[in-house]
């Protein structure tokens, strides 16, 4: 989860092609040095028996700093935005063609100087917010996660009284990274009533688990599951309090994806990040409908590789928080917070599969860790977009927008800081010509974003508990 840390007002994302960085706690003090773009070495390598992706080119994007005022709507109540309506292009990788059987809204391709968002409040009075999901099951309902280990449920324009699941008799919470951190239903759910979550237990330790709706239970009850249901998948003995990752996600291939911290401390303690003989730093992906409690799915990357642990996906993280498939083009985006200078997010697009090594800790974003050394990117894939501690200290990842009220942002993928309240969007990858355009500046601590059945997006106000909807407006 975010670090505290002082952050000034100029921006500088950088826009370049995969790697990673992972959240920190706020007694990590900030450093400064040479801003330098990475750029890729010839040919891959093996990193310490890990197997490795070729790097791509990197380029770079300065958006003017410049703010203006978005005004708000008057009702429903708003939080007001500063936008930053300058774009400068860049290069990147080109994305894969749609699947053939998604189904989006056509892109407009609107530019993004001519919009900002606006933030309409839906629900309040939520318990330390830090995750957002829907069930796909033809309810309109959305899921909420409250870090005391609650998943609250709002339908219909409020949150009703009962949670979907209580489990705050085994969380821990205690420490700002730990708690319910990660929710994903089952592409069944609607059939079999099962759901997956990530916490960590009153030990500190991390344990994803399945649990399942009551016998009987229908998607047009009011939805409460059974904490007596649990089914663990799998503990991961964390040495430290914070870099718990925790996010939880069905790709399109039907497969559950973890995302996993470094263990915690600062500067990888722990040695785990390029370490493949454990499943910290690192995403894994599990086939959860078969074996007990899961198999390994037979083409995830590391399949034989003796160094490697099977169930993993991708190595190098450090903390990714929040991560999200195009829903129409099957691209997965993964927001991994940084150390002291550096947050970034890349991209594996869909066409590519796994096996990719995110860079942590020879890399912070696109820049030798520590900034002062010296090192070999051979095999490591860098970020999509990077941005420095003048803009924030925590970033949060977002969804590429598919929702139809929007037409024109038809898309777009939306990100955040947690610390600024700073909102980006960015377009145009599958152009080759991306466009990264600070949307809004709100005034919340921005733990997560979401999106309903309808593709529609919602950001969560962690300090004040608040459920926002993400609306397009001109500027």
């Amino acid at each position: 989860m975010a670090r505290k840390l002082s952050f000034g007002l100029s921006l500088a994302l950088l826009i370049i092609t995969g790697l990673a960085a992972c959240g920190g706690q706020g007694s990590e003090t900030a450093t400064t040095g040479p801003v330098v773009i990475a750029s890729a070495m010839p040919s891959p390598s093996p990193t310490e028996g890990v197997a490795s992706a070729t790097a791509t080119p990197a380029a770079s994007i300065v958006p003017s700093t410049a703010p203006a005022t978005a005004s708000p709507t008057p009702v429903p109540p708003t939080v007001t935005a500063e936008v930053t309506p300058t774009p400068v292009p860049a290069t990147a990788i080109p994305l894969p063609l749609p699947s053939p059987s998604a189904t989006a809204t056509p892109e407009t391709l609107t530019d993004l100087t001519t919009i900002r968002l606006e933030l309409q409040l839906v629900a309040d009075g939520l318990d330390t917010p830090v995750g957002i999901a829907n069930a796909g099951d033809g309810s309109g309902r959305l899921f909420i996660l409250e870090k005391v280990g609650r998943i609250r449920v709002w339908q219909d324009g409020e949150l009703l009284a009962a949670p979907l699941l209580d489990i705050t008799d085994r969380v821990g919470s205690a420490e700002n990274e730990q708690g319910l951190l990660g929710l994903a239903f089952h592409p069944g759910y609607a059939r079999n009533g099962l759901f997956y979550v990530n916490y960590t237990d009153r030990q500190g330790d991390t344990v994803i688990s399945r649990f399942s709706m009551p016998s009987g239970w229908d998607t047009a009850s009011p939805p409460v599951a059974e904490p007596g249901s649990e089914m663990t998948l799998l503990t991961l003995d964390q040495p430290a309090a914070n870099h718990n990752g925790g996010h939880l996600a069905f790709g399109p291939d039907g497969y559950l994806y973890i995302g996993t911290g470094d263990g915690g401390g600062a500067g990888d303690r722990y040695g785990n990040g390029q370490n493949g003989a454990t499943l910290l730093g690192a995403m894994l992906r599990l086939d959860v409908d078969s074996g007990a409690p899961y198999a390994v799915p037979p083409d995830n990357p590391f399949v034989g590789n003796a160094s490697v642990r099977d169930e993993i996906w991708a190595l190098g993280m450090r903390n990714p928080w929040r991560y999200a498939f195009d829903r129409l083009t099957g691209d997965l985006y993964i927001a991994d917070v940084g150390q002291n200078v550096y947050e970034e997010v890349d991209l594996q697009p869909a066409s590519q599969g796994g096996g990719q090594n995110y860079g942590w800790p020879i890399m912070e974003a696109s820049h030798c860790f520590p900034a002062d050394s010296q090192c070999d990117q051979t095999g490591l894939t860098l970020p999509l977009i990077e941005y420095d501690h003048t803009q924030g200290c925590s970033v949060t990842g977002g969804y590429v927008y598919r929702g139809e009220d929007f037409p024109g942002f038809q898309g777009v993928y939306v990100f955040g800081d947690y610390c600024s309240g700073r909102i980006w969007g960015v377009r145009g990858q599958a152009a080759g010509d991306p466009q990264v355009i600070q949307l809004a500046r709100a005034d919340v601590q921005l733990s997560s974003f979401g999106e309903d059945e309808r593709g529609e997006l919602y950001l969560l106000d962690m300090g004040n508990g608040r459920l926002f909807k993400l609306v397009v407006q001109p500027r």
